[in-house]
């Protein structure tokens, strides 16, 4: 089943989290999906796979799948990426032992 195909089943053009491992790990430097987020409207903590994506529109959000509020926002143009964190009381990203 394709991008589409998965976004057309939800009914909603919903995804899940892990649609945007590729680009988080470019934008992180490293794979984040598994990463826990609490989110800042209702205090669940979720990590990133389990997130709802919607990607149909000139960015992608990322909503909490317990109160629908927005986490993560992420606009790619072609001189840089914006990743707008204001949902997120927090993402906590393991240290890597080097």
């Amino acid at each position: 089943m394709d991008e589409d195909e998965r976004a057309d089943a939800t009914g909603e053009g919903r995804l899940d989290g892990n649609a945007l491992g590729g680009l988080l790990s470019g934008v992180f430097d490293r794979d984040v999906t598994e990463a826990p987020s609490e989110c800042a409207h209702c205090g669940t903590v979720n990590v990133i796979a389990a997130m709802h994506a919607y990607t149909r529109a000139p960015g992608i959000v990322l909503r909490c799948p317990a109160c629908g509020g927005v986490v993560l926002r992420i606009v790619e143009t072609t001189e840089a990426t914006f990743v707008d964190a204001r949902g997120a009381a927090y993402i906590r990203l393991e240290r890597t032992h080097r």
